[in-house]
């Protein structure tokens, strides 16, 4: 990819580009001084900034700027020493200059969105070849980060293993439930998860600032009649309502949802979110659904609390919607991991004869995302 045409525009406020693919995107002068790719504007070791922008005249301007001999940009700033450069791909990743995504597009690009027919056992990987091998512990982690879940098989049957697989791309978030929890029946749950009811498909811990990103669990025995796992892109079920009733979905992005959770030990947690939580684009950037933690809805107006609720039951209903959702066994060393951002988990109720014993951990999505990309530019590099 190389620059085709170097234009100054706005009397060197500005910058034209036009690569020799057909694309055309102008950059600002102050934008591109502040993000100069030189040794002196950013550290070589971790590419942070070393510059503050009041460094930075207020009125910069471009002196020359010229296609370098790779293709790429060579600028030089009036009144300012020195002449830096940019990689011609570079700039094309990080143009601005670009009509804005449709809304349909919140998504983003490394998302998938799924239902039923989700073939989720093309992205299996076993522990002991994924710890081994960085290839495959790649194409794991970036089916978590498209799909917003993943299956594991292999994992020792020893309490606790669980923190090992979180292990291989971060680290265990510690709450009160501890560094992993327990989910077997219980004679006094202090959770219905300890119990051997059916879950409705939710996320975990909505009561908490920040929510959890990740959620791990791992089945160490499963004897039982039923007790099924299941998993729901709630984001499909957010565009569909989003298709299908966009009052409703503005209403559930709209308005916050209190979410509250009352434990042993004096445990009090609350946090006020919306249930569909987007950015300042529109982007969805995640889901709270949960019915057991759901408090008191105080924060809707009289006149729009119908129409609310109206919109939740759909939503809900969406949610319930079997060609929507993902089953599975969860089998003895086996274990499934969720984005708790984005994907519900749910499971059927099963017998009280048998075992079922299955372990929790809650790891950070930025660590995922981080050896991710680490990994990739490592195995990128060596092909």
């Amino acid at each position: 990819m190389r620059l085709t045409s170097v234009e100054v525009i706005e009397e060197g406020a500005a910058l034209a580009l036009a690569w020799d693919q057909g694309t055309r995107a102008r950059f600002h002068a102050f934008w591109l001084r502040d993000n100069a790719l030189d040794a002196a504007t950013r550290s070589p070791g971790n590419g942070q900034r070393l510059i503050t922008v009041l460094d930075l005249p207020a009125e910069s301007r471009i002196a020359t700027a010229t296609s370098d001999a790779d293709g790429g940009l060579a600028v030089t700033f009036q009144g300012q020493e020195g002449r830096y450069a940019w990689p011609s791909a570079w700039l094309h990743a990080h143009r601005y200059d670009r009509p804005a995504p449709p809304p349909a597009g919140w998504t983003g690009p490394a998302l998938r969105r799924w239902d039923a027919g989700l073939d989720w056992r093309a992205d299996v990987a076993d522990f002991a070849t994924a710890a081994r091998e960085p290839a495959v512990l790649r194409r794991w982690l970036a089916a978590i980060a498209r799909d917003g879940f993943a299956v594991m098989t292999g994992l020792p049957l020893e309490s606790g293993a669980l923190c090992r697989v979180a292990e291989l791309f971060g680290y265990v978030r510690e709450t009160n439930y501890g560094r992993w929890f327990e989910v077997r029946s219980e004679v006094n749950p202090t959770n219905l998860a300890y119990t051997n009811l059916g879950l409705q498909a939710h996320s975990d811990n909505p009561y908490r600032d920040p929510v959890p990103t990740l959620q791990i669990l791992a089945c160490l025995e499963n004897t039982v009649e039923g007790g099924e796992s299941m998993v729901v892109d709630g984001f499909n079920v957010a565009e569909r309502l989003r298709q299908a009733d966009p009052t409703g979905f503005a209403l559930l992005a709209g308005h916050p949802a209190r979410f509250e959770y009352a434990g042993s030990a004096g445990v009090r947690l609350a946090a006020k979110r919306p249930m569909l939580e987007l950015g300042p684009d529109g982007e969805l950037l995640a889901v709270r659904f949960n019915n057991r933690s759901v408090a008191p809805l105080v924060d809707i107006a009289y006149a729009a609390m119908p129409a609310y609720y109206a919109a939740y039951r759909r939503f809900a209903a969406l949610v319930e919607d079997p060609a929507l959702q993902v089953r599975f066994r969860l089998e003895p060393g086996q274990l499934f991991i969720v984005d708790n951002t984005r994907v519900l988990h749910a499971r059927t109720a099963f017998s009280g004869s048998g075992r079922r014993w299955l372990q929790g951990c809650y790891p950070d999505k930025d660590g995922l995302l981080s050896t991710l990309a680490a990994l990739t530019a490592r195995l990128d590099r060596a092909a």
